[in-house]
């Protein structure tokens, strides 16, 4: 029995819930266009990725780049998913704000430019070691 790997979630990272609310609340947030009004966007970005959006836009690609960050944004989800990053909120929405780290994290993931943002190791126990405990606690009873 082979278990799903935990996918590191983009909206856990510092500042991008914060930045889906707000776009939830005021979807101007969302646009393309919304980094030159609101700073903090770049901010964050560059906070965890190391490189803004327009950076990385500007960024050359290698040869053999598939241009994985102009697929739609359904596909993008399942690339990410295949590399491990969940970019969709807890109703497994896309992230409104995705468009605005969807080129760094693609980018960072295949170390082309900026940096994954740090990540200590999970100190939940694995399901495997959780299931074993449940069921020594239900044979105790009996």
């Amino acid at each position: 029995m082979t278990s799903r790997p935990v996918l590191r979630r983009l909206i856990d990272l510092p500042g991008v819930d914060d930045l889906e609310l707000k776009a939830l609340m005021k979807p101007a947030y969302a646009e393309a266009e919304a980094r030159a009004e609101f700073p903090e966007i770049d901010d964050c970005s560059r906070k965890l990725f190391g490189l803004t959006a327009e950076e990385a836009e500007e960024t050359p690609r290698p040869a053999d780049w598939d241009d994985i960050e102009r697929r739609s944004i359904p596909q993008q989800v399942l690339a990410f998913e295949d590399a491990g990053w969940d970019v969709t909120d807890n109703k497994r929405r896309p992230l409104r704000v995705l468009g605005h780290f969807n080129q760094q994290l693609w980018l960072a993931l295949r170390g082309v430019a900026g940096e994954l943002p740090f990540q200590k190791e999970d100190a939940r126990p694995d399901s495997w070691g959780a299931s074993l405990a449940a069921e020594a606690a239900r044979f105790k009873k009996r």
